[in-house]
C-alpha cells in the first residue's frame, strides 16, 4: 500500500507540472490543491509503511526515489516555465545523483538511509540528514515553496493580490535549496567507508 502511494503521488507530480503549461487561473488553482495533495502523500506513504507494519528497505528505496522523481519534476517543470534560475535544478540534481549513488552503495553493505540501520554515524549527521525533524522541515519548506511559486505566477494575477507572497515564495526556495545541500553533506562527508 505504501509503495502504491508513492507511485500515484510519483505520476500525479508529473500530471501536475504539465498541467502548469496551460495557463489559465482555474488550472492554476488546481494546481496548486494537487501539488499540497502529492506534498503530503509524502508523509502519508511513510506513516501507512510504520501503521500497516510494511516497512521495508525496499519501501524506503522506493520512497526515496519517489522523493527525488517528485523534487526534481517540479524544479525542471519550473525551469522551463522560467520561474526559477537554471543553477536550482542542477543543485538538486546533482546533490540527488550523488546521494543517491552513496546510499545506493551503503544499502549493498546492510545500511539505509534512515531508521535504525542508518549510514549515520555522527550525531549532526543524525539530525541533519534522517530526524524526523529534518526531513518534515524540508519537506514543509520545499511543499510551501513549490505551491507558492504557482499562487504567484497565476495568469492574470491582481498585482494587489497577496504582494508579500513573492517574498515568502522566494525565501522558501532559497531555504529549500540551502537545506538540500546541507541534508547532502554528511552523507558526502560519510562516503569514504562505503566506497572503500
Amino acid at each position: 500500500m505504501a509503495n502504491l502511494i508513492s507511485l500515484i503521488r510519483t505520476c500525479l507530480c508529473l500530471v501536475v507540472v504539465g498541467l502548469l503549461f496551460v495557463r489559465t487561473p482555474e488550472v492554476y488553482w488546481w494546481c496548486f490543491g494537487l501539488t499540497v495533495i502529492v506534498l503530503w502523500m509524502d508523509g502519508l506513504d511513510g506513516y501507512v509503511a510504520r501503521k500497516f507494519n510494511e516497512s521495508t528497505r525496499a519501501g524506503a528505496v522506493v520512497d526515496i526515489l519517489a522523493d527525488r522523481i517528485v523534487e526534481q519534476v517540479y524544479w525542471i517543470g519550473f525551469l522551463a516555465l522560467g520561474w526559477v534560475p537554471l543553477w536550482i535544478p542542477l543543485v538538486v540534481v546533482v546533490r540527488g545523483v550523488l546521494t543517491d549513488g552513496i546510499r545506493a552503495i551503503a544499502l549493498e553493505q546492510g545500511y539505509t538511509a534512515f531508521g535504525e540501520t542508518t549510514m549515520m554515524r555522527s550525531p549532526l549527521g543524525v539530525l541533519l540528514v534522517s530526524s524526523r525533524f529534518s526531513r518534515w522541515t524540508y519537506a514543509f519548506t520545499k511543499a510551501v515553496a513549490f505551491s507558492t511559486l504557482i499562487v504567484v505566477h497565476l495568469p492574470e494575477r491582481d498585482p494587489g493580490f497577496l504582494p508579500w507572497l513573492d517574498g515568502v515564495a522566494w525565501a522558501c526556495v532559497y531555504i529549500a535549496v540551502a537545506f538540500c545541500i546541507v541534508r547532502g553533506l554528511p552523507v558526502l562527508l560519510e562516503s569514504p567507508r562505503f566506497l572503500k
